[in-house]
Protein backbone atom coordinates (compact mmCIF):
# COMPACT_ATOMS: atom_id res chain seq x y z
CA UNK A 1 0.00 0.00 0.00
CA UNK A 2 1.20 3.60 -0.80
CA UNK A 3 1.49 5.94 1.96
CA UNK A 4 0.04 8.80 -0.43
CA UNK A 5 -3.04 7.02 0.12
CA UNK A 6 -2.77 7.22 4.30
CA UNK A 7 -1.45 10.22 5.78
CA UNK A 8 2.03 11.44 4.75
CA UNK A 9 4.65 10.14 6.60
CA UNK A 10 8.02 12.39 7.37
CA UNK A 11 11.43 11.07 7.98
CA UNK A 12 12.96 13.75 10.72
CA UNK A 13 16.60 13.20 12.06
CA UNK A 14 17.05 14.65 15.68
CA UNK A 15 14.00 14.90 16.64
CA UNK A 16 13.94 14.52 20.02
CA UNK A 17 14.44 17.78 21.16
CA UNK A 18 15.10 21.44 19.55
CA UNK A 19 14.36 22.14 15.97
CA UNK A 20 13.46 18.58 14.90
CA UNK A 21 10.59 18.03 18.35
CA UNK A 22 9.29 21.25 17.14
CA UNK A 23 8.73 20.08 13.12
CA UNK A 24 7.73 16.39 14.66
CA UNK A 25 5.07 18.15 16.56
CA UNK A 26 3.83 20.70 13.76
CA UNK A 27 3.36 17.65 11.41
CA UNK A 28 1.50 15.76 13.43
CA UNK A 29 -0.89 18.78 13.89
CA UNK A 30 -1.00 18.87 9.64
CA UNK A 31 -2.08 15.01 9.91
CA UNK A 32 1.65 13.83 9.19
CA UNK A 33 3.10 10.47 10.69
CA UNK A 34 6.65 10.89 11.51
CA UNK A 35 9.69 8.17 11.86
CA UNK A 36 12.24 10.40 13.76
CA UNK A 37 15.66 10.04 14.73
CA UNK A 38 17.07 10.53 18.07
CA UNK A 39 21.42 9.85 18.98
CA UNK A 40 21.33 9.10 22.65
CA UNK A 41 18.43 10.48 24.32
CA UNK A 42 15.62 7.96 24.77
CA UNK A 43 14.00 9.07 27.50
CA UNK A 44 12.75 12.32 25.31
CA UNK A 45 12.07 10.85 22.28
CA UNK A 46 9.44 8.83 24.00
CA UNK A 47 8.05 11.75 25.25
CA UNK A 48 8.09 13.32 21.41
CA UNK A 49 6.31 9.83 20.43
CA UNK A 50 3.44 10.37 23.18
CA UNK A 51 3.30 14.23 22.24
CA UNK A 52 2.48 12.86 18.85
CA UNK A 53 0.01 10.52 19.62
CA UNK A 54 -2.13 13.44 21.58
CA UNK A 55 -2.51 15.15 18.54
CA UNK A 56 -3.72 11.86 17.20
CA UNK A 57 -0.95 11.00 14.95
CA UNK A 58 1.47 7.99 14.99
CA UNK A 59 5.27 8.62 15.36
CA UNK A 60 8.72 6.07 15.34
CA UNK A 61 11.83 6.68 17.25
CA UNK A 62 15.03 5.39 15.46
CA UNK A 63 17.78 5.27 17.15
CA UNK A 64 21.17 7.16 14.79
CA UNK A 65 24.33 8.79 14.84
CA UNK A 66 24.21 10.77 11.70
CA UNK A 67 27.81 10.81 11.81
CA UNK A 68 28.53 6.87 11.30
CA UNK A 69 28.28 6.74 7.98
CA UNK A 70 28.55 2.74 8.30
CA UNK A 71 25.38 2.29 10.18
CA UNK A 72 23.17 3.90 7.36
CA UNK A 73 22.44 0.45 5.58
CA UNK A 74 21.06 -1.13 8.42
CA UNK A 75 19.57 2.26 9.67
CA UNK A 76 17.78 1.94 6.19
CA UNK A 77 16.46 -1.41 6.51
CA UNK A 78 14.79 -0.20 10.09
CA UNK A 79 13.37 2.75 8.51
CA UNK A 80 12.03 0.03 6.23
CA UNK A 81 10.68 -1.93 8.60
CA UNK A 82 9.28 1.15 10.66
CA UNK A 83 7.22 1.58 7.46
CA UNK A 84 5.75 -1.51 7.76
CA UNK A 85 4.20 -0.30 11.32
CA UNK A 86 2.21 2.95 9.05
CA UNK A 87 1.05 0.45 6.35
CA UNK A 88 3.66 1.92 3.89
CA UNK A 89 6.34 0.85 1.59
CA UNK A 90 7.41 4.74 1.04
CA UNK A 91 7.89 7.61 2.89
CA UNK A 92 6.76 11.61 1.71
CA UNK A 93 9.47 13.82 3.26
CA UNK A 94 13.05 13.85 4.46
CA UNK A 95 14.22 16.20 6.86
CA UNK A 96 17.90 16.25 7.88
CA UNK A 97 17.71 18.29 10.81
CA UNK A 98 20.54 16.39 13.19
CA UNK A 99 23.55 18.35 13.80
CA UNK A 100 25.97 19.60 16.50
CA UNK A 101 27.65 23.09 17.30
CA UNK A 102 31.03 24.27 16.96
CA UNK A 103 32.41 27.53 18.35
CA UNK A 104 36.28 28.62 18.00
CA UNK A 105 38.21 30.87 15.96
CA UNK A 106 40.18 29.95 13.00
CA UNK A 107 43.39 30.11 14.18
CA UNK A 108 41.74 27.71 16.79
CA UNK A 109 39.94 24.84 14.24
CA UNK A 110 41.54 21.58 15.10
CA UNK A 111 41.20 18.67 12.07
CA UNK A 112 39.33 16.98 14.46
CA UNK A 113 36.50 19.57 14.93
CA UNK A 114 36.49 19.47 11.49
CA UNK A 115 36.44 15.89 10.14
CA UNK A 116 32.97 15.49 13.29
CA UNK A 117 31.25 18.80 11.79
CA UNK A 118 31.98 17.37 8.59
CA UNK A 119 30.62 14.21 8.99
CA UNK A 120 27.41 14.93 11.02
CA UNK A 121 26.89 18.15 8.60
CA UNK A 122 27.65 17.44 5.07
CA UNK A 123 29.23 13.54 4.56
CA UNK A 124 25.84 12.42 7.21
CA UNK A 125 23.03 14.68 5.00
CA UNK A 126 24.51 13.12 1.11
CA UNK A 127 25.07 9.86 1.99
CA UNK A 128 21.68 9.00 4.35
CA UNK A 129 20.04 10.99 1.65
CA UNK A 130 21.29 8.82 -0.83
CA UNK A 131 20.42 5.76 1.28
CA UNK A 132 17.11 6.84 1.98
CA UNK A 133 16.45 7.50 -1.59
CA UNK A 134 14.86 4.30 -2.73
CA UNK A 135 12.25 4.62 0.24
CA UNK A 136 11.10 8.38 -0.38
CA UNK A 137 7.79 8.82 -2.80
CA UNK A 138 8.24 10.10 -6.10
CA UNK A 139 6.64 13.47 -5.94
CA UNK A 140 7.86 13.97 -2.03
CA UNK A 141 9.64 16.39 -0.87
CA UNK A 142 13.70 16.73 1.04
CA UNK A 143 14.28 19.53 3.52
CA UNK A 144 18.10 20.16 4.17
CA UNK A 145 18.69 22.28 7.36
CA UNK A 146 21.42 25.03 7.27
CA UNK A 147 22.16 28.14 9.27
CA UNK A 148 21.82 32.12 9.18
CA UNK A 149 25.44 31.54 9.90
CA UNK A 150 25.86 31.11 5.88
CA UNK A 151 25.18 34.52 5.40
CA UNK A 152 25.48 36.41 9.13
CA UNK A 153 29.49 36.09 10.02
CA UNK A 154 29.06 35.64 13.60
CA UNK A 155 33.05 35.24 14.52
CA UNK A 156 33.85 31.74 16.04
CA UNK A 157 31.03 30.22 13.40
CA UNK A 158 33.62 29.56 10.38
CA UNK A 159 33.80 25.51 10.73
CA UNK A 160 30.37 25.48 11.09
CA UNK A 161 29.07 28.18 8.63
CA UNK A 162 31.33 26.33 5.81
CA UNK A 163 29.71 22.80 6.33
CA UNK A 164 25.84 24.38 6.00
CA UNK A 165 27.30 26.29 3.61
CA UNK A 166 28.56 23.03 1.73
CA UNK A 167 24.67 22.09 2.26
CA UNK A 168 23.27 24.65 0.82
CA UNK A 169 24.86 24.13 -2.42
CA UNK A 170 24.16 20.24 -2.30
CA UNK A 171 20.64 21.05 -1.96
CA UNK A 172 20.38 22.77 -5.53
CA UNK A 173 21.88 19.30 -6.88
CA UNK A 174 19.65 17.62 -5.28
CA UNK A 175 16.88 19.42 -6.15
CA UNK A 176 18.41 19.54 -10.23
CA UNK A 177 19.29 15.52 -9.83
CA UNK A 178 15.93 14.60 -8.35
CA UNK A 179 13.98 16.34 -10.54
CA UNK A 180 12.98 13.50 -12.67
CA UNK A 181 11.28 11.88 -9.88
CA UNK A 182 9.56 15.34 -8.80
CA UNK A 183 11.60 15.57 -5.66
CA UNK A 184 11.43 19.43 -4.50
CA UNK A 185 14.81 20.00 -2.31
CA UNK A 186 15.19 23.17 -0.50
CA UNK A 187 17.34 24.10 2.46
CA UNK A 188 16.06 26.39 5.43
CA UNK A 189 17.96 28.56 7.54
CA UNK A 190 17.01 29.32 11.01
CA UNK A 191 18.77 32.32 12.42
CA UNK A 192 19.71 32.49 16.33
CA UNK A 193 17.29 29.80 18.27
CA UNK A 194 16.57 29.46 21.74
CA UNK A 195 17.28 25.79 22.47
CA UNK A 196 19.59 23.49 24.28
CA UNK A 197 21.69 23.58 21.32
CA UNK A 198 25.44 25.35 21.91
CA UNK A 199 24.77 24.38 25.25
CA UNK A 200 21.94 26.90 25.43
CA UNK A 201 23.55 30.04 24.39
CA UNK A 202 20.92 31.82 22.87
CA UNK A 203 18.50 30.55 25.49
CA UNK A 204 20.59 30.59 28.93
CA UNK A 205 22.93 33.92 28.80
CA UNK A 206 20.99 36.62 28.64
CA UNK A 207 24.06 39.24 26.92
CA UNK A 208 23.51 36.55 24.10
CA UNK A 209 19.89 36.80 23.90
CA UNK A 210 20.08 40.40 23.66
CA UNK A 211 22.61 40.59 21.33
CA UNK A 212 20.36 38.71 18.82
CA UNK A 213 17.40 40.55 19.67
CA UNK A 214 19.36 43.75 19.12
CA UNK A 215 20.18 42.28 15.71
CA UNK A 216 17.16 41.07 14.73
CA UNK A 217 14.35 43.49 12.74
CA UNK A 218 11.19 41.66 15.13
CA UNK A 219 13.40 42.36 18.13
CA UNK A 220 13.40 39.13 19.76
CA UNK A 221 15.79 35.64 19.25
CA UNK A 222 14.25 33.04 17.53
CA UNK A 223 11.89 30.15 19.45
CA UNK A 224 12.00 26.30 18.06
CA UNK A 225 8.17 27.00 17.35
CA UNK A 226 9.20 30.05 15.47
CA UNK A 227 11.03 27.34 12.57
CA UNK A 228 9.24 23.74 12.91
CA UNK A 229 5.24 24.77 11.77
CA UNK A 230 7.23 26.65 8.94
CA UNK A 231 9.11 23.44 7.70
CA UNK A 232 5.77 21.60 8.03
CA UNK A 233 4.20 24.45 5.89
CA UNK A 234 7.27 24.81 3.18
CA UNK A 235 6.28 20.01 3.68
CA UNK A 236 3.09 20.70 2.32
CA UNK A 237 0.87 20.68 -0.81
CA UNK A 238 0.82 24.35 -0.50
CA UNK A 239 4.58 24.89 -1.52
CA UNK A 240 4.74 22.15 -3.97
CA UNK A 241 6.21 24.43 -6.79
CA UNK A 242 9.03 25.67 -3.94
CA UNK A 243 12.32 24.48 -5.05
CA UNK A 244 15.99 24.36 -4.46
CA UNK A 245 15.50 27.78 -2.41
CA UNK A 246 17.35 28.94 0.85
CA UNK A 247 14.56 30.44 3.07
CA UNK A 248 16.14 32.10 5.78
CA UNK A 249 13.75 32.03 9.15
CA UNK A 250 15.43 34.61 11.57
CA UNK A 251 12.73 36.91 11.90
CA UNK A 252 15.53 39.49 10.02
CA UNK A 253 18.47 39.04 11.81
CA UNK A 254 21.37 41.89 10.27
CA UNK A 255 19.45 42.82 7.56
Amino acid sequence: MSSHTLHPIALVTGGSRGLGRSTVLALAKRGVDTIFTFHSNEAEACKVVSLVADAGRKAVALQLDTADITSFDSFADRAREALQDFEAERFDYLVNNAGTSHHAAVTEITEQDLDQLYSVHFKGVLFLTQKLLPLIRDGGRVVNISSGLTRIIFPGSAAYGAMKGAVEVLTKYMAKELGPRRIAVNVVAPGAIQTDFSEGMVRDNPEVNKRVSDMTALGRAGLPDDVGPMIASLLSEDNRWINAQRIEVSGGMSI
